[in-house]
């Protein structure tokens, strides 16, 4: 992955993402925090993709090359830490849950509001000691490396409302059922059914951002059944699609 480092004199960052917006490909040299305080932010790796709602904050280690792009028009706060003060914090990309402490204390060191060094260094450890008690959650989705594995992730994505087994899918990939099962546990960390329901549920949080109606959703991801969705979807996001959607549009003024 192409990875040009930047050197920030200034700490903390706000950007505004319009919908669909990307940034290029790049690494940092300190770990950082990627907050959506509006819209919701796709984190890309070469290992994978991360979704972060405004419920969430995306913790990046440093020198680990990225992406990101925007679903919505996002407000994205970003705060460097330095390596000490990331330690308690995971040695891989990450989505944890924000508290309102902790979402506080970072729209109030991403904002225009003059502090002091001291204050300033208060409010990041705030953070830290928030977040590095957060549990981790399962809105990573890997990214498969064996060719075939990848062809089926592809016929997967392109028609999430199919129902082919995996089995079924073999067949069209040139693989057996027992080789594509080992591959998914060896190289996602999950099985098959479960990294499908994962990639599901990544759409819905798009789809949701974009406004459309949670029954819509459920059909386009592959749901028969919206309440099935709608437990499937609260089991990973933590919150229920509905109540996803409308946060998703707070300011960050609102509580």
């Amino acid at each position: 992955m192409p990875e040009t480092r930047h050197h920030c004199a200034q700490p903390e960052q706000t950007l505004l993402l319009g919908h669909a917006e990307r940034t290029a490909e790049h690494a940092h040299t300190r770990g950082h925090l990627v907050y959506p305080a509006t819209g919701v932010l796709s984190l890309v790796t070469a290992t994978g993709s991360w979704i972060a709602p405004p419920n969430r904050v995306v913790w990046i280690p440093g020198g680990a090359g990225h992406q990101h792009r925007a679903h919505g028009v996002t407000d994205m706060r970003v705060v460097f830490l330095s390596s000490e003060l990331a330690e308690p914090l995971p040695t891989r990309p990450a989505v944890l849950v924000v508290t309102p402490l902790a979402r506080a204390a970072l729209l109030a060191l991403t904002s225009s509001d003059q502090r002091s060094p001291a204050a300033v260094d208060r409010l990041r450890h705030v953070v830290v000691d928030d977040l590095s008690v957060a549990p981790e959650q399962p809105l990573h989705l890997p990214e498969p490396r064996d060719d075939r594995l990848r062809a089926v992730a592809r016929r997967v994505a392109d028609d999430l409302t199919g129902s082919a087994t995996l089995a079924e899918l073999g067949r069209e990939v040139g693989a057996a059922e027992r080789t594509l099962s080992r591959l998914f546990h060896a190289e996602t960390g999950m099985g098959f059914r479960q990294w499908r329901t994962q990639l599901r549920v990544h759409r819905a949080l798009l789809l949701l951002s974009d406004g459309m109606p949670v029954i819509d959703v459920a059909a386009a991801c592959g749901w028969a059944n919206p309440s099935a969705f709608i437990e499937a979807f609260t089991l990973l996001v933590g919150q229920s699609p509905g109540r996803y959607q409308r946060s998703s549009r707070l300011s960050p003024s609102d509580g």
